[in-house]
């Protein structure tokens, strides 16, 4: 079991997380005594009277007035997420890029600086590294796992720290217990996606993060149907990153929430399965001869097997490799699978398998993608809930072709 720095929350301890994810969060009794929890679809609330306004705006209770500053559905999400992770507080987005981008524009302004791991998502970088130079804001991308750099990149004016565990696609994992001690001797927020992980697998705010980010499109959804993003934390981070959310309208819709809510209930289910699943695909996909390198937390041959074996509870259900050829051998592999869809995502029902080199770096040259570590015989394959033994058989025809 993952150790934590933080001692763990108590609320609903009595329950365990599977319980939790049917529950928290929502009221015994719902709307029209409904066992789910309502979709409200409205975009505008109404008020009884003067002293119901007056209990709103002047004694913060409880009320929603529009819909772009929150939902009663949507709220139920972001206290059964909160819950789950362990957080005080959450605010959910449409996207987790969504939440991502959000957050990093509430923490920084102009003369700003931050420090992000160059295994970080595409996307994210991207955001960093060129559109927060619009701002004045600067940002130093360290090497993954070169903590002494990342130390050394820390200046007066660094608001935080932001890195991934797992990354992807290497599934590279980031020592909490480490960077906190950085962040702590510098005064810097944390800033962890944990999207890989779920907080089945791993609760960053246990080892003392400061806010952690999900994209719930992926494990806590889990069927490929919705966009949805969320960012964890304390109170009075969230707070400041509900306000700007309020302004930029990245408003996620009642009826998402309510898949986000149904997915919940079975996500660790659904990842608990895919823990194991991953772990035996990780093992076949070692000993096959074809196989070059395998990457995947919970193999000993992982540069941070131990790292993960401490923070976390289960591998997840990722698993990157390499196998031997070239380019013309990866299509071919690709070419014949038939229970594996071909997709660039992740977390569902359905067994994914992705290759880099043609989809998130289709525009980079070779030479570039090679000195990011993305090779022309490098997949990311991303497990769902089917027997074990079919996905194997899937994966054996492939590479037999």
């Amino acid at each position: 079991m993952a150790k934590s720095s933080r001692k763990k929350n108590t609320r609903n301890a009595n329950r365990s997380l599977s319980t939790r994810s049917v529950h928290a969060g929502e009221p015994r009794r719902k709307y029209a005594d409904s066992l789910t929890t309502p979709i409200i679809q409205t975009s505008t609330f109404t008020f009884r009277d003067s002293q119901h306004i007056e209990d709103y705006t002047k004694k913060g209770k409880e009320h929603f007035e529009y819909g772009r500053y929150g939902n009663p559905t949507a709220k139920i999400a972001e206290k059964r997420l909160a819950d789950l992770e362990g957080a005080e507080d959450c605010v959910v987005f449409t996207s987790g890029m969504s939440a991502i981008t959000t957050t990093i524009l509430t923490l920084v302004q102009s003369g700003d600086h931050i420090v992000i791991t160059d295994d970080s998502y595409k996307k994210t970088l991207e955001f960093c590294r060129s559109y927060l130079k619009q701002f004045g804001v600067e940002c130093t991308i360290v090497p993954f796992g070169d903590y002494e750099g990342l130390e050394r990149a820390i200046k007066k004016n660094t608001r935080f720290i932001f890195s991934e565990s797992p990354t992807n696609p290497y599934l590279n994992i980031f020592d909490l217990v480490k960077i906190k001690k950085i962040a702590k001797r510098h005064n810097v927020l944390t800033l962890i996606d944990s999207t890989f992980a779920t907080p089945l697998n791993q609760r960053p705010i246990e080892f003392g993060m400061d806010l952690v980010l999900q994209s719930c499109t992926k494990y806590l959804s889990g069927h490929n149907d919705i966009l949805a993003g969320a960012v964890l934390g304390r109170t009075e981070l969230v707070d400041r990153i509900r306000n700007l959310h309020k302004s930029m309208g990245g408003l996620i819709d009642p009826h998402c929430c309510y898949l986000l809510l149904r997915g919940l209930k079975t996500f660790p289910l659904r990842v608990q399965r895919q823990n194991e699943t991953a772990l035996q695909v990780a093992e076949y996909l070692e000993s096959h001869p074809r196989v070059r390198r395998v990457y995947y937390p919970f193999l000993k041959s992982h540069p941070h097997y131990e790292v993960a074996k401490e923070q976390m509870n289960g591998g997840g259900g990722v698993v990157t490799f390499e196998i031997k050829g070239n380019l013309n051998s990866a299509k071919r592999f690709l070419d014949v699978l038939k229970l594996c869809y071909i997709g660039p995502s992740l977390g569902g029902v359905e067994t994914l398998i992705t290759h880099p080199a043609l989809v998130s770096y289709y525009d980079y040259t070779r030479k570039d993608r090679y000195k990011l570590g993305i090779t022309d015989t490098l997949f990311r394959l991303a497990v769902g809930i089917e027997d074990i033994e079919d996905i194997i058989a899937d994966l054996e025809q492939g590479l037999g072709s």
